[in-house]
C-alpha cells in the first residue's frame, strides 16, 4: 500500500545520504532528479499522528510537513529539508552569546507555542533538534517523540525523550505537557552557553535565573507557558 509514493520517490527523487536510522526509524536527505529541491523522508513506525496535524500548518520555525502515508504499523513522512547547522555542530567551535540565546531561544519559543496550541508537546529539545538556517531562521526539527497532551491522562504511555535533557515527568511521574519543553529549553540555554549540562556547571550570567527557573524539578515552579518564558527573555 505505500508502493505508489515509493514509486514515485524513487522516479523522481534520489538519495543523497541517510541523516539518522535507529530501531524504529530512518530518516534520509532526497533530492529531486530535475528540480534539484531537497526533501527530508522519515520511515517510522508508530502512530504518525503529530505529523498529521503538523501537516495542517505553516511556521516559520516548524519544517513543513508535504505528505503522510499510514500502512500498518508503518508510516512514510516527506518533509521541507532545511539548510543549516544544528546548534550542537556550532558547539563544536565555540560557545553561544547571551544575545544570540536570547535570540534563538524567542525563536524556538514561537514554534513550541505554535505546536502547543494544537495540544502537542516536543518531548525532545537539544541541540541536534535546532537548525540554524543559511537564511538566519531557527527551526525546531525532529517531532518522533512528540505526543499529544491528553487531560485524562495521569502519566506518559511511553517513557521516553534524551537523558539530560527530558523533565523528570518523562520518566513515569506524572504527564508531560507544555512545561515539559520548557524545561527542555533551559537545558538547552545552559548548554548553549556554557556548554555542559547545568548539573555539571550552571551559567552564572544574567540569564542563571531563567535558566534556574526553567529547570524546577516541580513542574509548578517553572514558567507557566513559553510565552512566559519568551517575554523574560526580551
Amino acid at each position: 500500500m505505500l508502493s505508489w509514493i515509493e514509486e514515485k520517490l524513487a522516479e523522481h527523487y534520489r538519495l543523497i545520504r541517510m541523516l539518522k536510522k535507529t530501531e524504529k526509524s530512518e530518516i534520509l536527505h532526497l533530492r529531486h532528479i530535475s528540480l534539484e529541491k531537497d526533501i527530508v523522508k522519515r520511515i517510522q513506525t508508530g502512530n504518525a499522528e503529530v505529523y498529521d496535524i503538523l501537516r495542517g500548518i505553516s511556521h516559520p520555525n516548524i519544517p513543513k510537513v508535504y505528505e503522510v502515508v499510514t500502512c500498518g504499523q508503518d508510516t512514510i513522512i516527506l518533509e521541507e529539508f532545511i539548510h543549516g547547522v544544528t546548534v550542537s555542530q556550532k558547539l563544536q567551535d565555540k560557545l553561544f552569546s547571551e544575545k544570540d540565546t536570547r535570540s534563538i531561544v524567542r525563536s524556538l519559543c514561537n514554534a513550541v507555542s505554535a505546536i502547543h496550541a494544537l495540544g502537542v508537546i516536543h518531548r525532545d529539545i537539544k541541540p541536534e533538534h535546532v537548525i540554524l538556517g543559511d537564511d538566519g531562521i531557527v527551526t525546531l526539527i525532529d517531532y518522533d517523540t512528540a505526543r499529544l497532551y491528553k487531560p485524562y491522562k495521569t502519566a506518559d504511555t511511553h517513557i521516553t525523550g534524551t537523558t539530560g535533557y527530558a523533565a523528570p515527568e518523562q520518566f513515569g511521574l506524572t504527564q508531560s505537557d507544555e512545561r515539559t519543553d520548557i524545561f527542555s529549553l533551559g537545558i538547552l540555554m545552559n548548554v548553549m552557553l556554557t556548554g555542559t549540562h547545568p548539573s555539571r556547571k550552571l551559567y552564572s550570567g544574567k540569564l542563571s535565573r531563567t535558566i534556574e527557573k526553567c529547570i524546577q524539578i516541580d513542574p509548578n515552579k517553572r514558567h507557566s507557558s513559553v510565552a512566559a518564558l519568551s517575554k523574560e527573555l526580551k
